[in-house]
């Protein structure tokens, strides 16, 4: 039995509290919020669980194994060099960390350690997520070409981080788990309009020097959410859907082919447009199969869906966003 601290009880905690205190071969035995007002919500909601104002009580206690960190990314360094000292197991919400150098750190800590690490990119373990990666390893729809995601709302403005930091990692994830390339660089570009030099619009590009492409698109000032997106192979292609409730992919059997032309200058391309698929997806909750992996991974001393490698390869990204912002779009080299 898995003994769990949650640490922060904010917009996210709840929904890991809820999922871990379901998650066989595991007890949650605290959870630590600054906020009394928020812990009051704990104990109503499950009386069993300990309560606590004082974070060294989760990252402390050597009867806790493990430490689930659902606080503002500028804290999860610090809370997880700590945990990790104290050979506690750590699962940190995204980002990882703010800098390449502070998740290399806990990598190292991890290992010196012997203690897991992982990292919270919920949407891997979507039952849509999961269908698209093995539609894509079974070669039916060709070679992939593009990756364009679209992931804006009228939504809360962050006050530490950009809207790449907040927003994109959810697409990166998904995009680096279903195509295992190694990207070549990286370019974005933004605007704040809070005068606080925090982009609250932002557009990414990611590219690789195979020809495939990755575009982001992400905002907190649209009048509508929109959680799409478009994957385009050679033979066919994905519409990703989040917010559909239950339609969330759909499959076009749609494409184009371009026939050699004498004339350089012009080109003759064929469309073709067939069926559309609509698959059935797993509807279990990702988040309860993503605290399962934790548990059965520490249990088992396997690695996770959503290793830390997984999230190292992001802050890398979000850090090359960062300076390609700073310099007015230039491509920055990963």
């Amino acid at each position: 039995m898995i003994r769990l601290a949650v640490i922060g009880y904010g917009y996210w905690g709840p929904n890991l509290v809820r999922n871990f205190y379901n998650t066989p071969d595991c007890k949650i035995t605290l959870v630590v919020d600054s906020r009394e007002e928020r812990l009051q919500l704990v104990k109503k909601a499950f009386p069993a669980i300990n309560i606590s104002t004082q974070i060294n009580d989760a990252l402390t206690d050597k009867d806790i194994d493990a430490v689930v960190i659902a606080t503002p990314v500028f804290t999860h360094f610090g809370l997880a060099k700590t945990a990790l000292q104290n050979g506690k197991h750590v699962l940190i919400e995204k980002p990882m960390t703010r800098t390449v150098k502070e998740a290399e750190e806990l990598i190292e800590l991890a290992q010196k350690h012997n203690k897991l690490l992982m990292i919270d990119h919920t949407f891997l373990y979507t039952g849509a997520v999961q269908y698209i990666r093995k539609l894509i390893e079974s070669g039916d729809i060709g070679k992939t070409n593009y990756f364009d995601s679209t992931r804006i709302n009228l939504g809360l403005f962050q006050p530490d981080i950009n809207v790449l930091w907040d927003l994109a990692p959810h697409d990166i994830s998904v995009l680096k788990y279903i195509h295992n390339e190694k990207p070549f660089s990286v370019n974005a570009t933004g605007v704040s309009h809070t005068n606080n030099k925090i982009e609250n619009i932002a557009y990414m590009t990611i590219n690789y020097q195979s020809g495939f492409m990755a575009h982001f698109s992400c905002s907190w000032s649209s009048p509508v959410k929109i959680r799409s997106v478009l994957i385009g192979g050679d033979k066919k292609m994905i519409l990703y859907n989040d917010i559909e409730p239950t339609e969330k992919i759909k499959i076009y059997d749609t494409g184009y082919s371009v026939k050699s032309n004498e004339d350089k200058q012009k080109i003759l391309v064929d469309y073709r447009t067939g069926d559309v698929f609509i698959p059935k997806l797993d509807t279990r909750e990702a988040l309860a199969h993503m605290a399962n992996d934790f548990i059965q991974s520490i249990i088992k001393s396997t690695s996770p869906v959503s290793n830390y490698e997984l999230g190292i390869d992001i802050v890398k990204i979000l850090e090359a966003a960062d300076n390609s912002l700073k310099e007015n779009g230039k491509e920055i080299k990963l």
